[in-house]
This record gives C-alpha cells, sequence and structure tokens, in this order.
C-alpha cells in the first residue's frame, strides 16, 4: 500500500506538470492572421481563413496555418513544436507548419490548410482532450482505484487494531473468572480459623 500512495504521488506530480507544459503549449496557438485581399494586408482571426488564401507572416510572428511559402526567405523557429533547438532555414517553395516563429524575413505563404485542420490545432485538440479519451479499461481502474484503496486501508488497519483489542477483552474476562474461582476456593480456608470446632480440635 506504501509503493500504491508513493505511485499516486508520482502520478499527481506528473499530471501537474502536464498541466503546466499544457498552458505553455497554449501560447503557440496563433491570435490572428495577416490574410492578403486586393494587394492589403488585413488583420483576421484564423479561423476566418480559407485554403488557398494568402498570409503574410511578418519577423516575431506566430505562422497561423500551414501552407508553402511562395515568397521570402527566413528561418524558423520550430522548438515549441518539434523540440529542435537549432532553428531552421526556409525559403521558397517549402512547407511550414502553424505555430513555428518567424524569425528573421517576412513570409507570403499560401494556405493548403483551414485553421481547424492545421497543425498547431490538432496538437492543443489532442493535448487537451487526452483525459477524456481513455480507454474503457483505463476509466474502470481509475473508478475501480478510488473506491478500492480506501478500503483496502481500512481493512488493514483494523486487522491491525482489532485482534489485540479482542484478545485483551477475552484474556481480561478469562482472567477475572479464575480469580474469582480462587477466590471461593480460598474464603473457607480463611474463615477456618473463627469456627468453633478449629478451636476444640486444636
Amino acid at each position: 500500500m506504501l509503493f500504491y500512495q508513493i505511485g499516486e504521488l508520482f502520478q499527481s506530480y506528473a499530471v501537474g506538470k502536464s498541466r503546466r507544459n499544457i498552458s505553455d503549449l497554449m501560447d503557440i496557438r496563433p491570435d490572428y492572421a495577416n490574410i492578403e485581399r486586393d494587394g492589403e494586408i488585413e488583420e483576421v482571426d484564423p479561423d476566418e481563413v480559407e485554403i488557398g488564401s494568402i498570409i503574410v507572416v511578418k519577423p516575431g510572428e506566430k505562422v497561423p496555418i500551414d501552407g508553402v511559402i511562395i515568397e521570402g526567405t527566413t528561418t524558423l523557429n520550430t522548438s515549441a513544436l518539434t523540440g529542435e533547438s537549432v532553428p531552421r532555414d526556409a525559403s521558397e517553395g517549402d512547407e511550414v507548419i502553424s505555430g513555428c516563429i518567424n524569425m528573421t524575413g517576412v513570409l507570403r505563404i499560401k494556405t493548403t490548410k483551414e485553421f481547424g485542420e492545421s497543425t498547431v490545432s490538432k496538437i492543443l485538440d489532442m493535448v487537451e482532450n487526452a483525459s477524456s479519451r481513455k480507454s474503457r479499461s483505463e476509466n474502470f481502474i481509475s473508478k475501480f482505484a478510488k473506491y478500492y484503496t480506501p478500503a483496502v486501508c481500512y481493512g488493514a488497519l483494523a486487522l491491525a487494531v482489532l485482534p489485540p483489542i479482542v484478545r485483551m477483552l477475552f484474556m481480561g474476562f478469562f482472567t477475572g473468572m479464575g480469580r474469582l474461582d480462587h477466590a471461593s476456593v480460598d474464603i473457607p480456608c480463611h474463615q477456618l480459623p473463627m469456627c468453633p470446632c478449629y478451636q476444640y480440635s486444636a
């Protein structure tokens, strides 16, 4: 049971760390997209960008939607998505995924997916809904452990405490009965000197 509780402690720590990582991961979600319309750049919500639209990503901005670079050369920071600490060079014709940070040049990108189907949206969706997509066996084990663990703990406590108490009670009872029998045998002996027959025989 001790090892089980230690395991539960490590699990709680891991879950808390995962939640903090999820909070950090939410930072990769782009807040807006610069879409090019009739030669002008308009800032819109990424959900409004359609497939085949031209978006402009400036240095320091996040790539909002997956697409292909049609103009520009830059260096992309993909550490938040791939864990790769070394920035990746990208130029015309290269595919880029949403969530990357454009570090140097200005890019014109032709989108190949909608925002809901982009890489960053899928990652966030999988991470956020991972706990609700457990298998039936995992859900059963989680619910079973919720009741099984306290029951086992209380049962072990009762097994450790009750037998000594019961033993003490029974031993006290039989010891008291033994003393009572001994006292009933000793009473006539103590009363023997007070008997007149005893005095005459003496």
